[in-house]
């Protein structure tokens, strides 16, 4: 049932026998489909025999050799098993080190396992079959400006005096990043800024729905997410973040909000019916290079991204309220997460207004955060299918 998503089936672990007589490569043999690659590495060095006979199978394409060898030596070629049958032990390695992998269907990503076989010999070795990822580079251009690496993202929805004071505190900081606004609110708001792109979304869409919306529209290599209530200051170093994912293989880095870093590990134990996600707060090591910096799976609503691998992950837009770790459990294996402390951004009080209006709008935002008992419901039987879990911890 769950074999219809990705990331399943999981393939066996290859063994290597005792003392094989054969060389060949273990890995990093890859081949785009419909195309043919020469196999590295091949060779006999078994005991003197009068008879040489090796036989490699395929099961996803097909194998043959470039030497220009009689049938009577070499069979099969162009098929999925290619038998060698000499006397000379130099002739068969001359044989083996031109052979060739043909794929033979288009295929996004497959993992073909081919088998080198001698007697009771049998060695196994994968060829990868798939299209190379194209790059995306990114022009810094004459001179490398923060607002032209870095665009701000944020979900909002009724609490436009939130949104707006928001605004203002990153203004006075960064007066030309462009602002990315996503609301769901009932009626839309008119900002005075130039730097602000503003979309407006069905009434209640909700949460991931508004930050897929907001990422969807970001064109720099990074996006900076922040909540629509948090607060801009002098801590908030928006380019100590940029280094961070400039100089490490970190996809996403996050800050701290008035000192809360909300780090968690994620550990997942296979099991055939199903895996066990292990969740413990706290991080792994820390970053090499930046003592301020540490490694985890999982960090607060306040982070630096790259683009291109956030959109990758996106967020789930079934989860209309209360969600955020859900979004880290979807990227685990496929997003390297980190946490600095020194990157600080404060937070609104959450004093009640003294406007009428407003108090009505923040009456309405907390009757929408709060969960029902059918939305836990909903969220925790989404995210046992989704992932294929039978526990979570």
């Amino acid at each position: 049932m769950a074999s219809c998503g990705e990331g399943l089936p999981r393939p066996p672990p290859l063994l290597a026998q005792p003392n094989l007589p054969f060389g060949y490569p273990v890995h990093g043999v890859d081949v785009m489909p419909l195309h043919t690659v020469p196999i590295p590495g091949l060779q006999f060095e078994g005991p003197d025999a009068p008879i040489y006979e090796v036989t490699l199978t395929a099961s996803l394409g097909t194998l043959n050799t470039l030497a220009d060898i009689p049938d009577s030596v070499v069979q099969g070629r162009g098929q999925k098993q290619l038998n060698i049958s000499t006397s000379n032990q130099k002739l068969l390695n001359f044989i083996l080190q031109h052979v060739t992998y043909t794929s033979t269907e288009y295929q996004r990503y497959r993992v073909d396992v081919v088998s080198l076989e001698s007697k009771s010999s049998v060695a196994k070795f994968p060829v990868t079959i798939r299209l190379p990822v194209m790059p995306k580079l990114y022009d810094p251009g004459p001179e490398r400006k923060l607002r032209d690496l870095v665009t701000i993202a944020t979900k909002t929805f009724l609490r436009p005096h939130k949104l707006m004071t928001m605004l203002q505190s990153i203004r006075e900081y960064y007066p030309d990043l462009t602002v990315i606004v996503a609301d769901d609110s009932k009626e839309p708001l008119r900002i005075n800024d130039s730097h602000v792109e503003y979309y407006t979304m069905p009434y209640g869409k909700g949460w991931f729905a508004g930050r897929n919306l907001a990422i969807s529209q970001v064109t720099t290599k990074y996006v900076l997410w922040v909540d629509d209530d948090f607060l801009f200051n002098d801590k908030t170093k928006i380019e100590v973040l940029v280094d961070v994912l400039e100089k490490t293989e970190l996809d996403v880095v996050g800050g701290s909000v008035l000192g809360n870093m909300f780090q968690f590990k994620l550990f997942l134990e296979h099991s055939e019916n199903g895996d066990c996600l292990h969740r413990q707060s706290g991080s792994f090591r820390p970053l090499d290079g930046f003592p301020s910096c540490v490694l985890t799976s999982g960090v607060v609503n306040f982070f630096l991204a790259h683009t291109e691998r956030l959109q990758r992950v996106g967020f789930d837009p079934r989860l209309q309220r209360v969600a955020h770790s859900e979004f880290f459990i979807d990227g685990l294996g496929s997003l390297l997460v980190g946490s600095c402390s020194n990157v600080i951004i404060g937070h609104q009080p959450r004093s009640p207004v003294a406007d009428p209006e407003l108090a009505a709008l923040d009456k309405s935002y907390s009757a929408y955060r709060t969960n029902t008992k059918a939305q836990v419901q909903f969220k925790l039987a989404l995210h046992y299918f989704k992932n294929h879990l039978q526990c979570a911890t």
